[in-house]
């Protein structure tokens, strides 16, 4: 608390007048165009690696990155928390993509691996059960990678919370009209490096200058195709 409270004051004396407008315009609504799915680890930090300003993303943190799945009848298996931010931010921001990011040296992992009935905590205990089938694909030999378990983990988790995604109808239907985009990313803690998946490499892909205009040219083009007389991202109609 002492460094969170001195940095408000900080905050105040050097930032804020910089920021002033911003916040002035953001009070009036928000139109962000990303929703982000990250951990809650502190170390995780996407407006830091992501250099993106306040209003930018529509953050979900929780232990793991992870989604409950949907069910049959368009309600979240689990916690409603999710589910609720998922919804909000396609049918009422209106986001074109959505994030999921993991991560390494993830506790939730190592935790997930060692067995989550060993953890003493009941709700964390439940919790990571949304996170066992990407163990199962790690156990069945989908793993394979230089990477240690535990990270090999997180990244087959990325995979998997996408795929809860996919589980709900609103997002169903955005797919199929191609007003949104899933990525999966994850961030390298030791370098601060951020890989995103590539399916044609069936991989993560460190971002770089590279990689980064493969996604965009592939932004233009997926929004070419939903408004052929627009370049510029289109956000869906109201």
């Amino acid at each position: 608390m002492n460094k969170l409270v001195k940095g408000i004051v900080e905050f105040r004396k050097n930032a804020l007048p910089s920021y002033r407008e911003k916040f002035a315009r953001l009070a009036l609504g928000q139109s962000p165009d990303t929703l982000f799915i990250a951990c809650s680890d502190s170390r995780v930090v996407p407006n830091l690696f992501a250099s993106t300003d306040p209003g930018d993303l529509f953050v979900v943190r929780n232990v793991g990155n992870l989604i409950p799945a949907c069910g049959g009848d368009g309600h979240s298996s689990a916690d409603e928390s999710e589910a609720a931010a998922i919804e909000f931010a396609l049918m009422n921001l209106k986001v074109s993509d959505i994030v999921v990011c993991g991560h390494s040296q993830c506790g939730a992992m190592h935790a997930i691996i060692e067995g989550r009935e060993k953890v003493a905590a009941p709700n964390l205990r439940a919790w990571l059960r949304h996170g066992e089938p990407s163990l199962g694909k790690l156990s069945n030999g989908n793993g394979a990678s230089p990477l240690n378990r535990p990270d090999r983990l997180s990244q087959l988790n990325v995979l998997q919370q996408i795929e809860h995604l996919r589980s709900y109808p609103v997002v169903k239907d955005r797919l199929a009209n191609g007003s949104v985009a899933l990525h999966g990313w994850w961030f390298e803690l030791t370098t601060a490096n951020v890989y995103a998946f590539e399916e044609d490499a069936g991989s993560f892909v460190l971002i770089d200058e590279e990689e980064a205009e493969r996604i965009l040219a592939r932004m233009r083009t997926a929004t070419s195709q939903i408004n052929p007389l627009s370049a510029s991202p289109l956000r869906p109609a109201p």
